[in-house]
């Protein structure tokens, strides 16, 4: 996979503890990549770090607020990372409505720290910040946002994204100019994904943990927004891209020193009711019940992405549909009441995603 150009190279993920961050480390690892994780304590134990003791098989675990510039600075001077994947957030829109300040000084603040840690440490070669599809000004139009779109954000969060984006656009235009590369040697890239689900993810107010939380308790399926539509993909999907992304930053540092979308085929972009709808079916259990609040915070209804530059310049598209996608995330979840260790789960899927990356 990807040319093992991974292969015993240095590499800080932070946010590792988190959902994508764990899956990301785990592929990482299984790529021969020395994987150093910066991130908070997890914050489920029942979640994809935990679940897979991934503590266990990395080179480096430590325990940090991105928030913290000295802490993460010390983590960059010690391990001296030549890639960083920058993941570390707070990630959900209702809490970003409940802590706004917290919000905008993780998302933020946080993307500020990791720029300053690779403008101060030479080590770093490459980076990718993680931001999200919620970084454009959403107008609620049917076709998809492309990278040159105007960045905004009605919520907190969204806004704390947008943010990020501009900050890492100055950052990069600032400090490591894609035309002065043989002056500063780094590559800035910034990534953003769609609504994804997968496996191991336990998080609050968000739609598959929040189902398997109802059809474990033997409960029906409440949903806030049935009629939202959003761009799903499952999480190796996105990270498949992260990493192609990687692989052609160190190829030609010059051209891909930019921002990217990576998004499902349109045909998933299906509305919450009827993502419910085959998760229940597939998992053979549940109800779907109908909780619209219509004094509920703003959450945009309709999201698409445009993923034609990933698709063009990448050779990258989304494998698995919505329906496989919807498949293996249950999988994960029933396995998971059986398995006290999900970490060989995790590999078979990521080999099985891989199978289909063979070029």
């Amino acid at each position: 996979m990807y040319h093992d150009c991974y292969k015993g190279k240095t590499v800080l993920v932070t946010g590792h503890t988190g959902f994508k961050g764990s899956w990301l480390s785990i592929w990482l690892t299984m790529m021969g990549a020395k994987v150093v994780g910066y991130a908070l304590d997890p914050s489920s134990e029942k979640g994809n770090f935990s679940a897979c003791r991934l503590h266990e098989k990395l080179y480096a675990d430590v325990r940090g607020d991105v928030r913290d510039f000295d802490a993460l600075n010390a983590a960059v001077e010690t391990y001296q990372p030549e890639f960083i994947f920058h993941l570390a957030a707070q990630a959900l829109v209702r809490t970003a409505y409940q802590f706004p300040k917290e919000t905008y000084e993780t998302n933020l603040m946080g993307s500020l720290n990791v720029l300053e840690c690779v403008r101060r440490n030479a080590c770093v070669k490459n980076v990718i910040m993680i931001t999200s599809d919620k970084c454009y000004e959403n107008v609620e139009q049917i076709w998809g946002y492309k990278e040159t779109d105007r960045m905004g954000g009605y919520d907190p969060y969204s806004s704390s994204k947008g943010c990020a984006e501009l900050m890492i656009s100055s950052y990069r235009k600032s400090y490591f100019h894609p035309e002065k590369y043989a002056e500063h040697g780094r590559c800035i890239a910034s990534v953003r994904a769609g609504n994804v689900i997968g496996g191991g993810d336990w998080s609050d107010n968000r739609l598959i943990p929040d189902c398997i939380r109802f059809i474990e308790a033997g409960k029906d399926i409440e949903i806030r927004n049935p009629i939202a539509t959003r761009p799903w993909e499952h999480v190796l999907e996105p990270l498949s891209g992260y990493l192609r992304l990687g692989e052609k930053m160190m190829e030609d540092p010059v051209r891909y020193a930019d921002s990217f979308n990576f998004g499902p085929h349109i045909s998933a972009n299906k509305t919450v009711f009827e993502v419910v709808s085959r998760l229940v079916d597939y998992y053979g259990s549940g109800r779907v019940v109908d909780a619209s609040d219509p004094g509920a915070v703003h959450e945009n209804t309709l999201l698409n992405l445009d993923v034609t530059k990933a698709y063009v310049m990448l050779d990258w598209e989304a494998l698995w549909g919505l329906q496989e996608a919807v498949e293996k995330t249950v999988d994960w979840y029933k396995q998971a009441l059986h398995s006290d260790d999900m970490y060989d789960f995790c590999v078979k899927q990521i080999l099985e995603h891989g199978e289909h990356l063979v070029r």
